[in-house]
């Protein structure tokens, strides 16, 4: 694989204006995909709401917001060479020469070890999965790997935050048990469903000026139709795990299947757009439908975790034998005579 050049921003035209921008401060209401994994162990592990909770809560979100950040300072060095290439992106600090680059790389370590500090007020299991989400940023985005110039390598690499934010969630609330896999394979597809539909909108983008393989790599192996399919497959995948996660562990999350598809089909048609939200994440929260439908969702989702509603369990009891081996999972397994 080609190793990518380092952009050489100008030290005379650096600033403290530039290098706080690229620490994507307002990209830090990302880390909302956290919060499914406090519910989550809030309502699964019972765990009771007290001050502690709340203020490892609080130190929890800020350490992987600088962690976040250092793996955005990284990304704003690293791609550089290719966003001069792109019709917004050519602005950025790094390739507009506002930030000096040694300097960067160590911005990008000591955030990172900021983060890694207030971690350790939280747990060792926390540590543990703010190390993972640094070094996905470094697998993304540094040769020889750099998992972003490989298609659908690509989108399933950074994707994988997802998981990897509601595993730090659940740790700010529970050090004694782990996030279920079928919960955490839901979200890792919502997540490349989300970054598959931004590849179609940058795709769409792209084509139109002939930019797709200078700005990123991995454009110019696509077609709009497999990009599309891709962002099916990952959709389905979505559901199907939250149906076995729901199944096993909480079946009221059966009442928010239609606002998690609401969510999911707003936002494909912004995906349609030019130059829409989906291209930009961090504008999302303009999209007044959307963000509507988030809300309601996140209700809808947050209640029935909370709330037992053993009549559905009734309505929804099996009508048809089920296997033993079903039956142990969900009465547990017989007494030993």
């Amino acid at each position: 694989m080609s190793t990518v050049p380092i952009a050489t921003g100008k030290a005379a035209r650096a600033s403290l204006a530039g290098h706080i921008e690229i620490a994507r401060f307002d990209h830090w209401v990302k880390n909302v995909f956290v919060l499914p994994g406090i519910v989550a162990a809030i309502a699964l592990d019972r765990a009771p709401i007290n001050v502690h909770l709340i203020e490892n809560i609080l130190i929890g979100l800020v350490a992987i917001g600088f962690i976040a950040s250092s793996n955005y300072i990284l990304n704003e060095v690293m791609d550089a060479p290719f966003d001069s290439f792109h019709p917004v992106k050519s602005t950025r600090p790094v390739p507009s020469g506002k930030v000096n680059i040694p300097l960067a790389y160590a911005q990008w370590i000591a955030f990172a070890g900021v983060g890694v500090g207030f971690g350790w007020m939280i747990s060792k299991l926390f540590v543990l999965t703010l190390l993972a989400l640094w070094t996905m940023g470094c697998i993304y985005n540094i040769p020889p790997v750099r998992s972003k110039d490989v298609p659908y390598l690509d989108v399933l690499t950074e994707a994988i935050n997802n998981p990897i934010r509601l595993l730090a969630g659940w740790f700010m609330v529970s050090t004694v048990t782990m996030a279920p896999g079928s919960l955490l394979f839901s979200y890792w597809m919502v997540g490349c469903y989300f970054m598959a539909l931004k590849r179609y909108a940058e795709y769409l983008r792209l084509k139109e000026g002939g930019q797709l393989g200078r700005y990123r790599k991995s454009l110019a192996f696509f077609t709009a139709e497999g990009l599309m399919v891709s962002v099916m497959f990952y959709g389905s995948s979505a559901m199907l795990f939250f149906g076995a996660f729901l199944m096993r562990y909480r079946l009221e999350l059966v009442l928010s299947f239609p606002f998690v598809a609401l969510v999911m089909a707003i936002y494909l048609s912004l995906g349609f757009k030019r130059d829409s939200a989906v291209e930009h994440p961090e504008k999302l929260y303009r999209e007044r439908d959307l963000m509507g439908a988030v809300v309601l969702c996140a209700l809808v989702m947050t209640l029935c975790f909370l709330v037992d509603m053993p009549k559905l369990y009734k309505i929804l009891t099996p009508t048809a034998p089920i296997s033993k081996a079903n039956t142990e999972i969900v009465r547990g397994p017989a007494p030993i005579q």
